[in-house]
């Protein structure tokens, strides 16, 4: 099993920056493909950006181009680049890991972008 948290989070005018992070701790980090969704209010939670454990990425159209995701297996965390911010950006940011089926989710990270 793994555990997640997340931080990094906080409030940014739009056009700003952030950089979230999720530490990992339990099992092989290395093994866990990782992800970024995200859940505005009233909204459904949505993919961000996903980094297999080979490095391959994708992006929510919405932010290609604007937000990136790597990992460091030997720090156990994966982060979430975040610039030229818009307020439809503004939601709860989760990070997830997946293995054989398997979900693991942190508790999330407030970001929102107002000026």
């Amino acid at each position: 099993q793994i555990q997640l948290v997340e931080s990094g989070g906080g409030l940014v005018q739009p056009g700003g920056s952030l950089r979230l992070s999720c530490t990992a701790s339990g099992s092989s980090f290395s093994l866990y493909n990782m992800g970024w969704y995200r859940q505005a209010p009233e909204k459904q939670r949505e993919l961000v950006a996903r980094i297999t454990i080979f490095g391959a990425t994708n992006f929510a159209d919405s932010v290609k181009g604007r937000f990136t995701i790597s990992r460091d297996n030997a720090k156990n965390t994966v982060y979430l680049q975040m610039n030229s911010l818009k307020p439809e950006d503004t939601a709860v940011y989760y990070c997830k890991a997946d293995y054989s089926g398997l979900d693991y989710w942190g508790q999330g990270t407030q970001v929102t972008v107002s000026s």
